[in-house]
């Protein structure tokens, strides 16, 4: 198995951002959200962890009539790209975004009764601080839904996956692309993670050939 090989945590340059929402996300974020909404609890308001260029709440909106959602990012620069996107689709009432850590968001406990992220575990060099944030925010019943790329085995399974995905894509998006499954982590590191709340192993699990998911329920009772 490749060693894990942090990127920036951050990428908070124009450039990070313009290439990052340029790139051909649609059918990875359309499976999300549809993934999403076969677990969803149907309450909100839902917390987007990592948002980026809130290319998922958009989605998100468009596949769903009802929900709101606040979505989180520590990049400035995603998250102006955001508010331009959620402004240019219309969406200004269904999703806010904020600036925020993610490990340490300053919101109150069990505050959310839903929480998605979708690949941001991999720019955290500690991923069990923003496990135990979320699990904070959650509600008792809460949704809780996150996928990452999966770290490949080899080099070459890696260039694989660059070259598959990515292969039409410029330079700096090959390298963005390659830096974070090499920063990604495998399932069994996530199982371990979440096992030390108690969470059943087989709520992590692979969903395709470079993603793996965590799908659960917080523990508790909803409130009515």
């Amino acid at each position: 198995m490749l060693p894990r090989i942090l990127e920036p945590e951050i990428m908070d340059s124009p450039n990070d951002a313009q290439d990052y929402d340029a790139m051909d996300h649609s059918v990875v974020n359309q499976r999300f959200v549809a993934d999403f909404l076969q677990v969803w609890n149907g309450r909100s308001p839902i917390l987007d962890v990592g948002t980026g260029t809130a290319q998922i709440p958009i989605e998100f909106c468009r596949q769903s009539p009802s929900g709101t959602i606040i979505a989180i990012d520590l990049a400035q620069s995603m998250i102006d790209l955001g508010w331009k996107n959620v402004r240019c689709a219309g969406l200004e009432d269904r999703i806010e975004l904020r600036r925020v850590n993610a490990r340490s968001t300053g919101f109150a406990e069990a505050s959310f009764p839903a929480i998605m992220s979708n690949s941001i575990i991999h720019h955290i060099p500690e991923p069990i601080e923003v496990f135990r944030e979320m699990l904070r925010l959650a509600s008792p019943g809460a949704t809780l839904f996150v996928r990452d790329l999966m770290r490949p085995r080899d080099l070459a399974e890696l260039e694989h996956l660059v070259q598959t995905y990515a292969g039409d894509a410029n330079a700096h998006q090959r390298q963005l692309f390659r830096d974070s499954l090499h920063a990604a982590l495998t399932v069994a590191e996530v199982q371990e993670l979440v096992g030390h709340w108690g969470f059943a192993a087989d709520s992590v699990r692979p969903t395709s050939d470079r993603h793996w998911t965590w799908s659960a329920v917080c523990p508790g009772e909803p409130s009515t």
